[in-house]
């Protein structure tokens, strides 16, 4: 940090110069077409539900509800009604540096890169056992992970795109409105990493300012951890893994927490020399202007015969290539935006075409508004992005990951939709105060084609400039790295045409990586302009300027956004009904909306105060036929399904054992007891509960009367629930004592839609989805007189 300190007093006094001379003289790009909204998320938040957590202190499943405020720091709570008290949750993740996955393959692969000397063969299972077939994991190289999981594959994509947004988010916490310190920060970072021989773009240059040191000194820090104290570490394999994540995450809260302090005060001590900084500024730009400019010359002198020789032998056959690769992925994941936005004003318009009514033309209006944070709709444009493949120009330019590229594609394309979306808000609200709804669609039809126009032309804008961007990042330090050797040794002398006044102004460093930029801007400004000319992607040449029909359109970027619910709600205006809508969607506006009339068993599908809006065309019709079919005679509160019993098996385990005894010896209940049991894998489990239940001995009497069970329930379909009950049961008594067998009966259960695996819905007026699975344990008994010398042993398992 006292390093990092000394370059960033340095580079904030560069960056203060470069901001205040750009307020003087002015200048900057092409002006934007579309609307910006300031606070899109103002009042909002962006999804809840619930899902189940693995607890590393106990090794067991338990049920969470899970908030996501607009901040996008993942809140996990012991319940729902947790949550409704205002209590603290139990733990709140921040998703910076963090990787969503959705398979143990991935992660034991990542783990394993973690730590070299402690590697898993992949027929190794990993040390946690998922009771079902998706798993949802926060991986991070230094931070705690946290293991999740769902009942159905639906549910693991809606939930990987909710979590995959909050790592967006959380990465992209450099506010580009802070023209100071982020150039100052972002500046400091790069020369940093150069002096320890590190040139090329980092991936963990994610979070805030604390986060982004603190992955700085882990950077160096862990492998001399890894390397003192892998070798050291003792027990089986899963023991010594979990051990160095747990030692691996005290080092890296202990770092963060110094980063934090530290950066604070720099920031702070930065701050209150920054009004005589600026006074000295102004008075002396125009000798600070021409001092530099005669300073770059010299330093062009130096540097620019070597740059063209290396770009000409290097670099210039290789921009192409790279354009293209970039390209291709970004132009898709635009247009797949572009027709998501479309698709949804179309849905808008059949709906005024069609008499849907003002409370359903507001309940649309209201989800365009939040189409941008909508993780599931925006994934088909993010997909796009996730295609960007850099092999083969990785190694030679130095380019550690393409995800610097993708993440910030990704946030471009959302910015992008917001921007479309708030623009078509605005022009509809002015068009519907200038003429009323008489022609409402065909006013939603003239604003659609407006918006699309200026998107077409903002996103060929947008695009063009990330291309370039991302070209100068593989290639300027590639450049810098080839040029290091001959040129940095040179630059010392240039130093002193500086004067001493104007030197915290004016560092040779930045004004030769200066130079270097300007050596290879051409090349690159002609390989984007060629693509341009040639109209590929629907790129725009940059001699295309679009006319705004509307001059004055730019003045309601300050107006507020159009509250739909109040403009389109009902006529009773002061109803109760009416009233609670609007106030729930002031309060909570969910990213992932229910897809129709009660699902059973989706817990991430409920989300409190949207209701009965459909995520996908025809999702109505589908959802309730598919119901009909597999549950019929299923009312709108659906009981807990039969597997419910199996998650409690996981959660706590019974074991059950068969003990022959006389039948003066055997007596029929619950007693609490005190003892452990040896399982299977070797672990040491408490026992609780010791529940007794005698057996009948008749194997044939039973046989016959499962036989006549089965008749009957074939014969009379009014049955048919009590009977797949009654089966359920039988099948529970006679499943084998195994904590494992009874995991793996539960991960079959999943596989079954008409039984899915622990959700329990049984009251769907509840905003949290499904409930959390009591821990209590329930005995199963199968009901006649005692007869039987055989004794059946549950052992509740704390």
């Amino acid at each position: 940090m006292t390093q990092f300190g000394d370059l960033y007093e340095k580079q904030y006094a560069v960056a203060l110069f470069n901001f205040v001379r750009f307020e003087i003289e002015g200048g900057g790009g092409a002006q934007s077409q579309l609307l910006h909204r300031k606070d899109a998320l103002a009042g909002h938040t962006i999804f809840s539900g619930s899902l189940f957590q693995y607890l590393e202190e106990n090794r067991k499943w338990r049920n969470r509800f899970v908030f996501i405020p607009n901040s996008y720091a993942i809140n996990l709570y012991e319940s729902k009604a947790a949550h409704d008290r205002n209590l603290h949750p139990k733990i709140s993740i921040n998703c910076a540096g963090y990787k969503a996955l959705t398979s143990m393959e991935e992660y034991v692969e990542l783990l394993n890169s973690s730590l070299s000397e402690i590697k898993a063969k992949p027929s190794n299972a990993p040390f946690i056992k998922c009771p079902t077939q998706f798993p949802l994991i926060l991986w991070h190289p230094y931070a705690r992970h946290y293991y999740f999981c769902v009942v159905t594959e639906k549910e693991q994509k809606k939930w990987h795109a909710v979590l995959q947004d909050c790592v967006r988010h959380s990465n992209n916490a450099l506010s580009e409105e802070n023209t100071v310190q982020t150039p100052a920060f972002t500046d400091s970072v790069r020369r940093y990493r150069q002096v320890k021989g590190h040139y090329g773009t980092w991936e963990m240059m994610c979070g805030s300012p604390p986060q982004i040191l603190a992955n700085l000194v882990l950077e160096t820090l862990q492998p001399e951890l890894r390397n003192a104290i892998g070798p050291r570490l003792k027990g089986k394999l899963q023991d010594r893994q979990r051990k160095w994540m747990l030692i691996s995450d005290a080092v890296y809260r202990q770092v963060l927490t110094q980063t934090n302090g530290q950066y604070a005060a720099l920031v702070n001590a930065c701050e209150a020399q920054k009004p005589s900084l600026d006074a000295r500024l102004r008075g002396d730009m125009d000798m600070l202007v021409t001092t530099k400019e005669h300073v770059i010359s010299k330093i062009r002198a130096l540097v620019m015969p070597k740059a063209e020789q290396l770009l000409r032998s290097s670099i210039q056959s290789y921009l192409g290539s790279i354009l293209e690769a970039l390209m291709e992925p970004t132009s898709r994941g635009f247009a797949e935006v572009r027709d998501t936005f479309f698709k949804e004003v179309v849905e808008i318009s059949k709906n005024s075409l069609n008499g849907g009514g003002k409370d359903k033309l507001g309940e649309q209006l209201e989800r365009l508004s939040m189409l941008a944070f909508h993780p599931v709709k925006m994934q088909s444009g993010y997909q796009q992005m996730q295609q960007l493949n850099l092999e083969g120009l990785q190694q030679r330019f130095d380019v550690s990951s393409p995800n610097v590229f993708v993440s910030r594609a990704q946030i471009l394309m959302r910015e992008q939709m917001d921007n479309a979306v708030f623009t078509f808000e605005q022009l509809l609200h002015q068009a519907l105060e200038a003429q009323g709804e008489e022609d409402l669609c065909k006013n939603i039809q003239k604003c659609q084609d407006r918006v699309i126009k200026k998107y077409d032309y903002d996103s060929s804008t947008v695009r063009k400039k990330f291309f370039r961007e991302a070209l100068l990042q593989i290639i300027i330090p590639y450049m810098l790295q080839q040029l290091a050797p001959s040129c940095t040794p040179e630059l010392p002398r240039f130093q002193e045409l500086i004067f001493e006044d104007l030197s915290h102004f004016l560092l040779v460093e930045n004004m030769y990586e200066e130079v270097v930029l300007q050596s290879v801007s051409k090349d690159i400004m002609m390989a984007v302009k060629e693509a341009a000319v040639q109209r590929r992607h629907n790129l725009y040449r940059d001699s295309i300027v679009l006319t705004n029909s509307d001059p004055n359109l730019h003045l309601l970027e300050e107006t507020p956004s159009v509250d739909w619910g109040a403009k389109f709600g009902s006529d009773g205006g002061e109803g109760g009904e009416e009233k609670g809508f609007r106030g729930r969607r002031k309060q909570v506006v969910s990213m992932i909306q229910l897809e129709g009339l009660p699902i059973p068993y989706e817990s991430c599908l409920e989300v409190p105060g949207v209701e009965l809006i459909p995520e996908e065309d025809g999702d109505f019709a589908e959802d309730d036929s598919e119901e009909n079919e597999e549950n019929p005679g299923q009312s709108e509160n659906p009981k807990s399904p039969d597997s419910v019993t199996q998650i409690r098996d996981l959660i706590n385990p019974v074991v059950e054992v068969v003990l022959p005894g006389p039948e003066e010896d055997a007596t029929t209940g619950t007693e609490t007891t005190n003892g452990t049991v040896t399982m299977e894998d070797g672990l040491q489990e408490e026992v609780t509960h010791v529940t007794t239940i005698e057996m009948e001995m008749a194997v044939q009497e039973e046989d016959s009367e499962q036989a006549s069970e089965q008749e009957a329930s074939e014969q009379e379909v009014s049955e048919q629930e009590a009977s797949e009950q009654e089966a359920s049961e039988q099948e529970v008594s006679e499943q084998e004592a195994s904590e494992q067998e009874a995991s793996e009966h539960a991960a079959d259960a999943s596989d079954t839609e008409s039984q899915p695996l622990a959700t329990d819905c049984g009251s769907r007026n509840d905003d949290s989805g499904f409930q959390s699975p009591t821990n209590e344990a329930e005995t199963i008994t199968n009901g006649s007189d005692p007869t039987a010398d055989l004794v059946d042993v549950e052992l509740l398992l704390a």
